[in-house]
């Protein structure tokens, strides 16, 4: 692995280490191996990046077409066809592109070359791409008379929206908000999630008809939960976590100018806060409580205010709104957040923490809150904090460490919790609701649940939550039994698919002409050398040939951040998209771990020449080369040079 930039070709990667090696001699263990029962099979494994994705996406399906090695289907682009396979497990690549934290990241074999591959990078290139070209989802195949309740706009309603009309289901979509979008729209401010982009990808879905919208309305209050169970088929509750928790500390209840992060964010993306406080102390570590701050940054204070005009009233009342005039007034603000955890180990995506650094926020890691300090009027005035230390898995102050926190606005960003009045009888008693396996809600049939109101936790979830939520309603709906959910639980690369889009499907089996029932490595009407272990495995970096790759840096999106100087007012969009070459040449580092992606090695290498390319007549995604048993003595170079990990030696076994 290459160490600085000034060693880029100093690459230290063994394929064995020293004392693994069972023969000195390299010719002697391959004339010995024609004893050997063992021969090559190409099995398919899930890459780690898809297998991390909460939304289940084909990663590496949709990077092979951007870098041009799996090649769309005939008249059509394989930029279309990018967007048409990202697509198919998560409608929002735009906006996902911008704002997933990218577990996939995390988990990308490239990680142990040099750097992972710039997966929601190119992910915003295809979003984006599709949004100027105005590519369209299919419409329904057909229509099956059912109609299903969602309850909630927001990524996973809107998700589970988009994956019933695919199955011919209708939606009535109720949300309690004015607009679509959930915390896509309320929660993360518009200079990370564009409107237009945003509404556009909303808009792509309402186009394949028969999704109705109830907003403005409430379920629960407006409507009652039993008349939605005598009007539709099922319900779907993604309704989200829409209130914030409070701090746990003397002085938070009752605290006017104490807020929530979920409160505050709201709040300036509905446009009714446009200035903030003097001094805002913000308690988090995780990505809402970036939000807070950068916000804060930009909105800055004006030194003059009536009681009407104070962030928390703006806030609380939920009508009045901040004049542009006293925007123009306003002066930068003096912003902390504070983590219980030291930096390293904040939940806050890292990139995003080093922006709040650069925008002039000030970040005090490893302290927790303790009382909050209020004036005569019973105001806060400050929030008194103390370093952090963890007893028995239970966060405690160090005594002697206490200070105060000077502050006009106290902002908790500690987590969320669902807003349940009227719907008590789903409240497990901790403000969310109960799932199994198949995100039904337990004891309630007909109902179904996905989101943040299982458990807050990331879009991405969210959206990955609807897809197997909607498999459960359709196999509810049609009175089927659910179908054994597989191990590892995305949209995996189906080879069988792949070789009817090709046109190139096996040869119907008739056992009459077919005579012999185990078939052969000739037969037309099976794929042999095959086996699919993709949802149950998922590949790791040891089982690649790290080797093969040479030292790529990746293609950086570039990043419009302001200076704490120039942040006042700035709500330009930070992240610069990919150009078309940029997005092709960062695809082109993924390795394409658990499928061929044509590399040649074990056709150039194999001293037999066993291992041949496939015809280019019959070749395609997954079926690039193919094993003559007749000439293979069992050597295993194949496997040994092949990057991906694709060639495994157990035929026989």
């Amino acid at each position: 692995m290459a160490t600085s930039s000034d060693e880029m070709t100093k690459l230290s990667w063994r394929r064995f280490e020293d004392g693994d090696n069972v023969w000195d001699n390299l010719t002697e263990q391959i004339f010995v191996q024609d004893t050997s029962h063992k021969c090559p099979t190409y099995v398919h494994k899930t890459p780690p990046c898809q297998g991390s994705c909460p939304s289940g996406e084909d990663i590496r399906g949709w990077l092979q077409i951007v870098r041009g090695l799996e090649k769309p289907p005939e008249g059509m682009t394989w930029q279309e066809y990018a967007f048409r396979r990202s697509t198919d497990a998560n409608p929002f690549p735009s906006m996902m592109g911008r704002v997933c934290p990218a577990p996939c990241q995390d988990g990308c074999n490239r990680n142990e070359v040099e750097d992972f591959v710039g997966i929601n990078a190119v992910e915003q290139f295809i979003g984006d791409n599709a949004t100027a070209q105005g590519y369209r989802f299919e419409p329904a195949p057909f229509s099956t008379g059912k109609r299903i309740a969602i309850i909630g706009g927001g990524p996973a309603g809107l998700a589970a929206a988009y994956q019933l009309r695919r199955k011919g289901h209708a939606a009535t979509v109720f949300e309690a908000n004015s607009e679509l979008g959930g915390m896509f729209r309320y929660g993360i401010p518009g200079y990370r999630v564009p409107r237009d982009a945003l509404d556009a990808e909303i808009n792509r879905i309402l186009d394949m008809g028969d999704i109705e919208l109830k907003m403005s309305t409430k379920v629960g209050v407006d409507v009652t939960v039993e008349q939605l169970e005598q009007d539709y088929d099922a319900i779907l509750w993604a309704i989200g976590c829409q209130s914030g928790r409070g701090l746990p500390v003397p002085g938070w209840e009752g605290t006017p100018n104490c807020v929530s992060g979920v409160a505050f964010l709201k709040a300036f993306n509905e446009g009714r806060m446009k200035v903030t406080a003097e001094k805002v102390v913000c308690v988090g570590g995780g990505d809402t409580s970036i939000d807070v701050v950068s916000v804060a940054r930009r909105l800055g204070h004006i030194t003059k205010s009536g009681k009407s005009d104070l962030p928390e009233t703006v806030i609380h009342d939920g009508y009045v709104a901040h004049d542009t005039a006293m925007t123009a007034a306003a002066e930068g603000a003096e912003v902390t957040l504070t983590s219980l955890f030291t930096r390293e180990k904040m939940t806050a995506a890292e990139h995003e923490v080093h922006d709040a650094l650069h925008e002039g926020v000030t970040i005090l890691d490893g302290v927790m809150p303790t009382e909050v300090i209020k004036n005569d009027e019973g105001r806060a005035i400050g929030l008194k904090v103390a370093d952090c230390e963890m007893k028995d898995g239970r966060p405690t102050p160090v005594e002697g460490t206490e200070r105060v926190l000077d502050a006009d606005l106290v902002v908790a960003a500690i987590g969320q919790g669902g807003e349940l009045s009227g719907l008590e009888d789903l409240d497990n008693g901790r403000g969310l609701m109960n799932s199994d396996k198949f995100y039904q809600v337990p004891d309630k049939p007909g109902h179904f649940v996905a989101g943040d109101i299982i458990r807050p936790h990331l879009l991405t979830t969210a959206i990955g939550q609807a897809w197997i939520a909607v498999e459960s309603i359709d196999e509810y709906v049609n009175k089927a039994e659910h179908k054994r959910r597989p191990k590892v639980d995305v949209h995996h690369f189906d080879l069988l698919a792949k070789l009817n889009e090709a046109k190139l499907a096996p040869e119907t089996f008739d056992v009459n002409e077919s005579g012999d029932l185990r078939g052969t490595s000739d037969a037309k009407y099976a794929i042999h050398n095959y086996e699919d272990r993709s949802g149950a495995e998922v590949i790791p970096h040891d089982e690649l040939y790290l080797g093969h790759f040479p030292y790529t840096p990746r293609v950086l999106r570039k990043e419009e951040v302001p200076s704490s100087e120039e942040v006042l007012g700035h709500f330009k969009e930070r992240v610069i998209g990919y150009s078309e070459e940029d997005a092709v040449n960062e695809a082109k580092r993924c390795m394409s771990c658990g499928m061929c992606f044509e590399c040649d090695n074990c056709v150039i290498f194999c001293p037999q020449d066993a291992v041949f390319r496939v015809n280019k007549a019959e070749s395609t995604t997954g079926r690039y080369v193919d094993t003559d048993y007749d000439k293979c003595i069992g050597c295993h170079i194949c496997a040994d040079v092949c990057p991906t990990g694709y060639i495994k030696m157990g035929l026989g076994e």
